[in-house]
């Protein structure tokens, strides 16, 4: 049996930009997502603290550094500069392996550094 466990996690980022004009998705600083172990085009499910909005999307590796938490295209309707997020990836796994799997949890600090 499989079942679908957390994978990765980064809690509570603070959105820095959202832009309407994009194709979409969720612009990350890359430093980010190697923390929590997000590879580029992974499917997320960001949370918003805020305003209690969620939603799926896919991960845009952002510039080394620069703290980016953007969130593009229709995304942007769902927060504003200044809300703190969760973004969150799953995997699917064997039931056992699942029981002994450890998730990678970043608890970004100020400016959504490491």
């Amino acid at each position: 049996m499989e079942i679908e466990v957390l994978k990765s996690k980064i809690h509570r980022a603070v959105i820095t930009e959202a832009n309407l004009n994009y194709v979409g998705s969720i612009t990350l600083d890359e430093d980010l997502m190697n923390a929590a172990n997000i590879i580029e085009n992974e499917k997320v499910q960001v949370v918003n603290v805020n305003n209690g909005e969620r939603l799926e999307t896919y991960v845009i590796r952002g510039k080394r550094g620069s703290g980016i938490c953007c969130l593009n295209g229709p995304a942007a309707r769902k927060g504003m500069v200044g809300d703190v997020v969760v973004v969150i990836s799953y995997a699917n796994m064997d039931f056992e392996e699942a029981k002994k799997f450890k998730p990678w949890i970043v608890f970004p600090k100020e400016g959504n550094r490491i």
